[in-house]
């Protein structure tokens, strides 16, 4: 790992602490620290890995944090994520309406949260 992504890494831990410490005092609701880091990481990875989206990254979970108790965004993250996963394993995702509303509904919130901060889809 090279020192760069170090201090990204050090960086997200710090700040998702931080935003723990939020949750638990109540300002946003409680998600587990080592989500937040990974959504976190892997929004920062999907945009060239670039520092300067570590801050725009935790503020589009934060603000996904203010939509959703911390089991209906894994919920809605799962059916959003692999409404595309094919064969019959992927069935269980794409065919029950309620399943396909509820990840199209995690996107659409997913989505205005990037907008907000910054983020390029």
């Amino acid at each position: 790992m090279s020192s760069t992504h170090r201090i990204a890494l050090g960086a997200a831990l710090a700040m998702m602490l931080t935003g723990n410490a939020l949750a638990q005092g109540g300002g946003i609701k409680a998600y587990p620290t080592v989500d937040r880091v990974e959504y976190v990481l892997e929004c920062m990875q999907k945009n060239g890995g670039k520092q300067e989206f570590l801050y725009k990254c935790a503020c589009v979970i934060d603000e996904i944090a203010q939509k959703y108790a911390y089991d209906d965004f894994v919920e809605a993250s799962t059916a959003a994520r692999y409404q595309s996963l094919g064969g019959e394993r992927g069935g269980v995702f794409r065919d029950p309406p309620q399943v396909r509303e509820t990840g199209k509904r995690y996107l659409q919130i997913q989505g205005d949260a990037m907008k907000r901060c910054g983020v390029p889809r």
